[in-house]
């Protein structure tokens, strides 16, 4: 068992805001040897990402929360799991993934007031709270959650597909979502993470529109000289507008 010396916002706090984060989807793990794949990738995760999925919101099923507890047990690193689900559950989803270990729970927004009874829920629960939006969903649909999390998160491909090619209004939508928290004054205080089309190719790209974490799948699991693709993305500079 491997114990973790924070959690939860403080987890989430300590994250290095000075480089590119390396949000690792286990979604791309070797699902039937995920201690060996976890032990492998342990020196080079920020974040470890977990996506959950009820075949309604999304095309198919993802993630429990029994196998979200078996992680938590096998990784120092912070826990963030995505809620991909319909706003009738994502309350309960919200108790069972932190009950299960989950550092950070992200709410769709599209889930309209259930998302935020969902993120207050979490605070309550003491871990912290994101909100993720669909590709086809307005940037403007984060502002009721903007003072309520410390993570965005947006989609640049369609929701739950793996190896989809990055959106053309992926940037757009970062530089977006940055604006408005400036706006809001939350700049510095919450982190803005592209998820989906993640390529060697689009990841500088989506760096100088504003991402300060990618959610890493294929790209980092399929990569045998881990430690030099983790040195070449934490090296990319940030040319934030």
């Amino acid at each position: 068992m491997t114990s973790k010396t924070l959690s939860g916002p403080a987890a989430i706090a300590s994250l290095p805001r000075n480089r590119l984060l390396g949000e690792f989807s286990l979604w791309s793990a070797d699902l039937a040897n995920m201690e060996t794949d976890l032990k492998r990738i342990e020196p080079h995760v920020d974040l470890h990402h977990i996506d959950v999925a009820d075949a309604r919101f999304t095309p198919g099923f993802l993630f429990f929360p029994d196998f979200v507890a078996r992680i938590a047990k096998s990784t120092a690193r912070p826990i963030h799991v995505h809620l991909m689900v319909e706003a009738e559950i994502v309350e309960e989803q919200t108790r069972q993934f932190i009950e299960a270990g989950a550092d950070l729970i992200s709410i769709h927004a599209e889930n309209g007031e259930a998302g935020l009874r969902a993120v207050a829920l979490a605070k309550e629960l003491g871990a912290e709270a994101g909100v993720v939006l669909r590709l086809e969903t307005p940037v403007s649909a984060i502002k009721p959650f903007i003072d309520h999390t410390a993570f965005v998160t947006l989609l640049g491909t369609s929701i739950g597909v793996k190896g989809q090619s990055l959106s053309e209004k992926a940037c757009g939508r970062l530089i977006e979502a940055r604006a408005l928290l400036r706006q809001a004054g939350r700049e510095d205080q919450v982190i803005l993470a592209a998820d989906g089309g993640i390529r060697e190719q689009t990841v500088p790209e989506l760096r100088a529109a504003g991402a300060q974490t990618v959610v890493l799948g294929s790209l980092a699991f399929g990569d045998k000289d881990l430690s030099k693709r983790m040195e070449w993305l934490h090296g990319l500079e940030s040319r934030l507008p």
